[in-house]
């Protein structure tokens, strides 16, 4: 038997230059505070392009997909 991932992809529709991850994290909806995004981002359940970052503070551009807890946020 095949099984098929589905995961949610959403839009985030960047204003400016870029957006901190923790902040995209509560734009999108998928932390309730930036305690809990610190702490997902800190203990790598978040992917950024496909890979695990650690950085808080890290500067999501258009272009970028960042995925959690099966969500996925495409930047345009």
């Amino acid at each position: 038997m095949n099984f098929v991932s589905l995961q949610q992809m959403k839009e985030f529709i960047l204003e400016g230059e870029f957006i901190p991850l923790i902040q995209l994290l509560k734009a999108t909806d998928l932390v309730s505070t930036g305690g809990e995004a610190q702490l997902v981002v800190t203990d790598g359940l978040v992917l950024y392009n496909g890979e695990v970052d650690y950085r808080k503070r890290l500067k999501v551009r258009k272009g970028d997909v960042v995925e959690f807890n099966g969500h996925k946020i495409k930047v345009v």
